[in-house]
This record gives C-alpha cells, sequence and structure tokens, in this order.
C-alpha cells in the first residue's frame, strides 16, 4: 500500500503495524500534502492518505470510493485566517471582495460558516474570488463566484490592494501591515470552541474502498497506532481521534459546506460510519463510535 501523512510521527507509527500485520506501506514524500488529494479522490493512487475533511465530504457527495478512517491530522482555530489591512473589520464584509484559494478549501468553508452564523453575513452580499479548482473532479463552484485571471496570485492581488479581504491560513505573509478581521479573534475562536464543544477539523485519514476491502486488518492497525500516537488536547480536543469524537466537528462542515454549494447534496455523519465499516468489516465500536 502507499501513504501520504504530513506528520512524521503519524507515518512512523502507521508504517510500523501495517508492516507488523505482513502488509508493506511505503510513505511517499508529497508537500504540500495537500496535492496528494487529487489523485486520491479521483484515481486512487494513494492508498491511505491524509485530506482535508471537506474534500472527503465532496468525495463521498460525488460517489467517489473513499472512506474515512476516523484520526484527526490537524485542527486549529480558523477565526484568525480571515485578514486584511487598514481599517476595515468583519463588520465592513458585505459588498467587499474577499479572495479565497479555492471555494472548497476547508479553512474557507469554516470561516464562511463563522460569518453567516456568527455575524449575520448574507454571502451573496460579498464579491468572492477563487484563485483553484477543488480536488473532486465532478464539483463547480456557485455562479455567483468569480474565478480571478489566469495566472493572478491569492497573496499579490491581497497586498496589492485588488482584495478587501483575504481567507489565508500559513500562507499568510508576514507583514505588519496585516491584520485579523475579526477583532479579538484568538479569544472569538477559543469561546466558539469551548462553546460548540469542539474545534474546527481541517484534516482527516482517508482510505481507499479498495484498501479497506483488501486490507482490514492492515487499516485497524494503522489507526490503533495513530491513536496511541495522538494524546488529547483540552479543554477543546484539536485531534479528536474515533467517531464519536469527530461527529460533531465533521457534521457541522457538512452543514456549512452543504449551505455554501461545496457539497451537491446532504452527507450525513452515520453515512461516512456505515462506509468506513462496511469496506473493513468493522463495527463502530472498533473505530471509536
Amino acid at each position: 500500500m502507499k501513504t501520504v501523512l504530513g506528520r512524521d510521527d503519524l507515518a512512523t507509527a502507521a508504517r510500523s503495524a501495517v508492516r507488523a500485520t505482513g502488509t508493506d506501506l511505503e510513505r511517499l514524500d508529497v508537500r504540500p500534502v495537500h496535492k496528494a488529494s487529487r489523485g486520491f479522490v479521483n484515481e486512487g493512487d494513494v492508498d491511505l492518505c491524509e485530506v482535508a475533511v471537506v474534500t472527503l465530504l465532496q468525495a463521498v457527495a460525488h460517489g467517489k470510493p473513499v472512506v474515512l478512517l476516523p484520526v484527526t491530522t490537524l485542527g486549529r482555530h480558523q477565526h484568525q485566517t480571515l485578514i486584511t489591512c487598514g481599517e476595515l473589520t468583519v463588520d465592513d464584509i458585505e459588498g467587499r471582495t474577499v479572495g479565497v484559494r479555492s471555494w472548497s478549501q476547508t479553512t474557507g468553508v469554516w470561516v464562511r460558516g463563522f460569518l453567516g452564523e456568527q455575524y449575520g453575513v448574507d454571502l451573496r452580499n460579498v464579491d468572492w474570488v477563487v484563485y483553484e479548482d477543488g480536488h473532486v473532479d465532478g464539483h463547480q463552484d456557485p455562479d455567483w463566484v468569480k474565478r480571478a485571471p489566469e495566472g493572478a496570485r491569492l497573496q499579490t492581488d491581497f497586498l496589492e490592494g485588488r482584495l478587501d479581504f483575504g481567507i489565508m491560513g500559513n500562507e499568510t505573509p508576514a507583514m505588519d501591515v496585516i491584520h485579523t478581521a475579526i477583532p479579538d479573534a484568538s479569544d472569538v475562536a477559543q469561546q466558539w470552541a469551548l462553546t460548540k464543544g469542539f474545534a474546527p477539523v481541517n484534516h482527516v485519514v482517508g482510505a481507499t474502498g479498495s484498501a479497506a476491502r483488501e486490507h482490514s486488518a492492515a487499516l485497524c492497525a494503522a489507526y490503533d497506532a495513530m491513536r496511541a500516537t495522538i494524546p488529547p488536547t483540552g479543554p477543546v480536543d484539536f485531534a479528536p481521534v474515533g467517531f464519536e469524537a469527530l461527529r460533531g466537528p465533521v457534521t457541522l462542515a457538512a452543514q456549512y459546506a452543504l449551505e455554501q454549494g461545496v457539497l451537491p447534496r446532504p452527507v450525513a455523519f452515520d453515512e461516512l460510519v456505515a462506509g468506513t465499516c462496511a469496506a473493513l468489516g468493522a463495527e463502530p465500536a472498533r473505530l471509536g463510535g
């Protein structure tokens, strides 16, 4: 089998556990890790893959043969990723231009969910600009979302004033003129997570349906090893493992994605559980739920 996992500790644990079952697991070096997603969901060229949660939800909604192995590889607060320059704040966002790498990018889905839920923003009254396609073949952005001109770059357009706001995570330029559009974003994010009982989840682990059926024992062993490697973080867990631990954040991400035209149909969390368990031949309790 082949795997793409961004965290060295998880990759090492999974590889050792899989090999102990008599199956080989080759780790592919793909950086950034999201570049493996397209091949994973559309071609099945990776058997076990770190993938953005919205990409996994889209893949299931479009009938791609992938399943959730309920391990979080990346969770974080997201309110701080809405950035701007000058005096603008989140209260000014309607009628303004906002750039995001891809409409289906998980960070963007979370932030737009916050905008509607916490700040009463009508997303259709925002001038959205995107720069890349999503990872799942068959997806089309809503007709009220604009595509940037060929060759344009999100960071450049933001810094040169062609965008009023940007949604950026690790790619945010390190410049003093840039600030979060949500005042006291860290405090707001922490309170949101405490109220919800979970933090936003960005990346989880997915597997192809064929790998789950053919290598059930190996993938269950990989799950056990990764679970043992990830200690809980409290009072809000940024790396939940197991179906029940992931139910809250994945359900809300799916709700936001459907409302934003990222998903073509609802994807219930129990559908993910059923798909995984059927492919692995395992009961939900075997995978924390």
